[in-house]
């Protein structure tokens, strides 16, 4: 099997294993809706559960382990495996001991601030429900940062290990956890702060019983650190590793402090802000997670093998077949987001304390990050081309002048948009942030083909014509959801909508010749002979 075929069948596997995980969130969704509604209940539980996500994406799923995984290829392949454990322990113990100081500071913080805000806090920003609410639950929910973290940087080992599926079901515990909660506090009918605390409790939990497991397939695998005094008799790869992940670890952290601004300038916009942006944000991370970032933990493990070889041909290759694919599922993605966004959110939210008042808040927040989906799919696989040869620094530059353009855009679209200007602003940044970082690969000489272009232009355009032809089916389809429930209704109608989209576009693809078509059939084929 070809290197990219092979390619395909790894993150072919973990997008399965990451199925499971997405389809447990989109019912985590329709839950938080229910019971937590668009209002300020959900925007205290949003911006709670975003700032430990924050400090995962900078030091658990983001510039650390992408820094890892080359030296931890390097070390592997002149020192052996016996040097990574030791290198392993002492790199954990030294994250540990920063995201234990970052947990214990932003705790204090809220801590402080939850009271003394109600008694030196003059504004009304300072006595909102939603400020005081956040500071109440962070202090509970930040140790989940500590261990997801960690479970990141092991990822990375794993994933070069050639370990993906395992790591990637994991993320499952999360969202169980989630919808257990939610669920009791649906059927019991809990009071909104109630429910709040004991959601916020079982946060840590699963992501403790996550670390538990994927230190256990550490063992497994016979990388399991060596907590030994060896470990810790030099502390150079620590500096190795923490140097090159610097420039990636600050540009991750602009990126979220950017993300942060746009949540806080979501909160000024009015209570349904935020939960629009995050609940369309859940709809679109979908593709992202069920198949852009698969495919680029799968690459980055690949690239790096290929990057210690100097073999810059298999790295073109596979940086070209990464993008067809990431295109070829998200063009469809952002077509069906894009078209189809009511009969989505309707199923998906409409219910319980979740109104049409809210429903309509979200309109042009998915619209506009419908656009966005393949833009930001392609950056997952664009990425691992400049990390897996150790070149941090050009990308957090690029980065840079994204968070510039996104922050300009957003004070001049978020006026006369509101919350669909801070979505508009998002994806126009990301395909800057695209495009700088393909012109720089262009000029190392990693180009991309012309066959990869029309690829790309192929996709866009079946996917706008399966859209268009379901649109104008969708009256007819309407007539036909004749049920007593309205939800039931709803229900028929994106079933209808999803199996005729996806019946037109894989049948279109497969008549204009299509390559990505021909290339998954063959390691389904391939899987099923196998079997």
């Amino acid at each position: 099997m070809s290197s990219e075929k092979n390619l395909l069948k790894n993150s072919i596997g973990v997008s399965l294993a990451t199925l499971a995980s997405r389809i447990m969130g989109l019912i985590r969704v329709k839950l938080e809706a229910m019971a937590l509604g668009g209002g300020a209940v959900a925007s205290i539980w949003f911006i709670t559960l975003m700032i430990p996500n924050l400090l995962r994406r900078l030091l658990g799923e983001g510039a650390l382990g992408m820094a890892l995984t080359p030296v931890v290829a390097e070390t592997e392949r002149d020192s052996g495996i016996a040097q990574v454990r030791l290198y392993l322990a002492q790199i954990l113990c030294v994250t540990g001991a920063i995201l234990a100081a970052c947990v214990i500071l932003v705790s204090m913080i809220a801590w402080l601030t939850g009271h003394l805000a109600p008694i030196y806090g003059t504004s009304d920003f300072w006595q909102s429900k939603r400020l005081l609410g956040v500071c109440q639950l962070l202090p509970v929910m930040m140790p989940y940062a500590f261990f997801i973290c960690l479970t990141g940087v092991i990822g990375a080992v794993l994933n070069y290990a050639g370990i993906f599926v395992r790591p990637a079901l994991t993320a499952l515990l999360f969202n169980i956890c989630m919808i257990c909660g939610l669920a009791a506090g649906v059927i019991w009918q809990m009071p909104s702060e109630k429910l709040l605390m004991f959601m916020t409790i079982l946060t840590p939990l699963s992501g403790a019983i996550q670390l538990f497991l994927m230190l256990w397939m550490l063992r497994i695998c016979g990388r399991f650190p060596d907590f030994s005094r060896a470990a810790f008799c030099s502390f150079a790869i620590t500096r190795k590793v923490l140097k090159l992940a610097a420039p990636g670890i600050i540009g991750y952290g602009m990126l979220q402090l950017s993300f942060l601004v746009d949540r806080s300038m979501a909160i000024y916009l009015g209570d349904q802000a935020v939960p629009a942006l995050t609940y369309v944000d859940r709809i679109v991370d979908l593709p992202i997670g069920l198949f852009a970032v698969s495919f680029g933990a799968v690459l980055m493990a690949s690239m790096t093998h290929a990057a210690a070889d100097n073999d810059w041909e298999a790295m073109e290759r596979e940086l070209n077949f990464s993008i067809r694919h990431v295109w070829f599922i998200g063009a469809p993605m952002a077509a069906a987001v894009i078209f189809f966004h009511n009969e989505i959110i309707r199923v998906l939210c409409l219910g319980g304390k979740y109104t049409l008042a809210d429903l309509e808040a979200a309109k042009y927040v998915a619209i506009f990050y419908g656009f966005g989906i393949p833009f930001f799919c392609s950056l997952k696989v664009i990425l691992p081309a400049f990390y897996s040869r150790k070149d941090m620094k050009r990308p957090f530059y690029v980065s840079m002048t994204a968070i510039a353009v996104n922050l300009i855009l957003n004070l001049i679209l978020m006026f006369p948009l509101r919350q669909g200007g801070l979505a508009l602003a998002t994806v126009i940044a990301s395909a800057v942030n695209n495009s700088l970082l393909l012109i720089l690969l262009y000029r190392d000489g990693l180009r991309i083909h012309m066959k990869c272009v029309i690829s790309v232009i192929r996709s866009v355009s079946v996917a706008l014509f399966a859209a268009w032809s379901v649109w104008m089916i969708l009256p007819f389809v309407r007539k036909f959801s004749t049920f007593g429930s309205q939800f039931v209704n709803d229900i028929f109608i994106l079933a209808a909508v999803a199996i005729l989209f996806g019946i037109i576009f894989f049948a279109a693809a497969f008549i204009v010749h299509a390559p990505e078509v021909q290339e998954f059939l063959y390691i389904l084929k391939r899987k099923k002979r196998t079997s």
